[in-house]
């Protein structure tokens, strides 16, 4: 299993960044509060999760070991793969779906793309003594550089949602983000989004 990769930032894309390993480009799927904390050029160590399927090897990378166990622990339960995970993990800290598990919170998890409330409540039963106790105060996520209408649309094209929609929940955001100053942080504005679209639905 590959732990962790670092190097200098060679690529980065809406759902990846590619990191150079001994002269070889290392693609790494990551979630947009991941990709925020990265710049191309500099250096990065992300914690990773390989994925083997018949057909694809896909590592999945984070922003620290927790947030990788977390992932990994998340696809223990059934119907849950490496994608939902990933979105849970997009919406939600590692401590914020603990917390999530251990209070039975069902809106925290059907905020999440993909998971209904019968899916919520599948989960709940499957990984309430999974993921442990949350283990500290929640992380906030890096500064995102500007660009974040670019970054949060990408996110929200990356979960499922039509272009019009990323669009429309880009917009409603948008006084958060001015509120923020110069550096909103992606992943909360991606809660926020997420949270403007499920009120829409």
């Amino acid at each position: 299993m590959i732990a962790f990769v670092s190097g200098p930032v060679a690529a980065l894309a809406p759902d990846a960044a590619v990191i150079e390993v001994g002269g070889l480009g290392i693609a790494v799927q990551c979630a947009p509060g991941t990709l925020s904390g990265l710049r191309t050029g500099e250096q990065a160590r992300l914690a990773t999760s390989l994925v083997v399927r018949e057909d694809s090897l896909t590592l999945y990378g984070f922003a620290d070991d927790d947030e990788r166990q977390v992932f990994e622990l998340l696809q223990t339960a059934s119907g849950v793969g490496p994608r939902l995970a990933q979105a849970m993990l997009a919406v939600h800290s590692p401590d914020a779906l603990r917390r999530a598990m251990a209070t039975g919170d069902e809106k925290a998890l059907t905020a999440v793309p993909g998971i209904g409330k019968k899916g919520a409540q599948k989960l709940l039963l499957e990984l309430k003594d999974r993921l442990g106790e949350p283990v500290g105060a929640p992380v906030a996520a890096a500064p995102a550089a500007a660009g974040w209408r670019d970054q949060l649309h990408s996110a929200l094209i990356g979960l499922g949602y039509a272009g019009r929609e990323a669009e429309e929940a880009v917009a409603a955001v948008a006084p958060q983000a001015a509120a923020a100053g110069g550096t909103p942080q992606v992943g909360a504005l991606l809660k926020a989004a997420l949270q403007t679209l499920n009120r829409a639905r």
